[in-house]
């Protein structure tokens, strides 16, 4: 097992509940909603489009630690991204992420991979001590490269991949990110094992056989080809994340960043506008504020608490005309903005070929 230690036009919005689930402990006073110790665990998150660029984002169901000790856990149900067609259309139609559970004839794994429920949670100790983490298998997929089955349109595979972080005292900040396997798609076709570097240097991998997220004009997939990039999170900032996803005066982090450029040609080989894409799988963070000392484990048994009320839901959508305002990195969206339509993004591309088309043959 490997082991690491450690801006859109925006159309209507569908964004997603922090879901809140789970109530244990004997604690009777809750910790401060604002600043107090919390915890978030998000599976899989997307970008799309370069810094200064206007692309989309896409943001599934984000777990927040209640205020009482209890912990919020990811539905079953969330089995893949896109997954349904509102989320398609924003992902760009042709990638998919499979993280949980699948049927046999949508096995998108390479034979050994077992079919498995995906762990994502963030939660609250008895001791107010916050903890995340996201465990599962990852598949990315590009539908665009035509497979018969899902398998053959699978590029990237992160199997046994786990992330988690705790927050025990502001000496005492843990976070880890794992993988037992990493699969990758062979220049001959089929997917192949591959090491994961060690220590800071990730992975790069140079002229995948793999597309753009959604259909660009004049692309085509025999001579476009894009460059990966693997590496764990180490900064707060480079979380996709919603507003309500809040750092403190101590944090750690975690998880994977998935870095794609495409470089997109044409039929004879001329480039095109290359398509920046970021992914991050199995972000999670903790957070206290100064002077948090934990509080001792009460006795086994007692009472349960009853939860106090938490935000537990984002807004059902959004309409507006300007761009979202996002962190340094271009990596925040606004709370109630956890789905901005990507599809923008390839339509102004489409648009500016158009011009260039249009004057070149003028």
């Amino acid at each position: 097992m490997t082991r690491f230690v450690t801006k859109a036009a925006v159309l209507t919005a569908a964004v997603f509940p922090l879901v809140s689930m789970g109530v244990a402990g004997a604690q009777t006073q809750a910790v401060d909603e604002k600043t107090g110790p919390v915890s978030f665990a998000n599976i899989a998150s997307v970008r799309i489009g370069a810094d200064g660029q206007r692309g989309g984002a896409l943001i599934t169901e984000t777990q927040r630690s209640p205020l009482l000790p209890g912990q919020s856990k990811l539905g079953a149900d969330r089995v893949s991204v896109p997954k349904d067609d509102g989320e398609r259309a924003t992902f760009g139609g042709h990638y998919r992420i499979d993280l949980g559970r699948y049927s046999a004839s949508q096995n998108p794994y390479p034979p050994g991979v077992p079919s498995r429920d995906h762990d994502v949670f963030a939660a609250l100790q008895a001791t107010t001590v916050p903890t995340a983490a996201a465990e599962t298998n990852y598949a990315l997929q590009d539908n665009w490269q035509g497979g018969t089955k899902p398998s053959d349109n699978t590029v990237l595979v992160l199997e046994g991949a786990k992330t988690s972080v705790e927050c025990a005292s502001p000496a005492k900040l843990s976070s880890a990110t794992t993988v037992a396997r990493l699969w990758v798609r062979q220049a001959g076709g089929g997917l192949g094992i591959v090491p994961v570097p060690g220590g800071t240097a990730g992975l790069q991998l140079k002229n995948l056989r793999l597309g753009p997220p959604g259909d660009i004009a004049n692309a085509d997939r025999a001579t476009t080809v894009s460059d990966l990039a693997l590496t764990r999170i180490t900064a707060f900032d480079q979380l996709i994340r919603q507003d309500g996803w809040r750092a403190g005066d101590f944090t750690a982090v975690a998880g994977w960043r998935v870095e794609i450029t495409t470089h997109v040609k044409d039929a004879q080989g001329a480039a095109l506008p290359d398509v920046k894409t970021n992914i991050v799988l199995g972000g999670v963070s903790c957070s206290i504020p100064k002077g948090f000392a934990a509080k001792a484990a009460g006795p086994a048994g007692g009472t349960t608490a009853t939860q106090a009320a938490v935000p537990t839901q984002v807004p059902a959508g959004y309409l507006g005309a300007a761009a979202p305002a996002t962190g340094s990195d271009g990596s925040r969206v606004p709370l109630g903005l956890g789905l901005l339509f990507g599809g923008v993004f390839f339509a102004a591309v489409a648009l500016l070929l158009g011009r260039r088309r249009k004057t070149g043959s003028g």
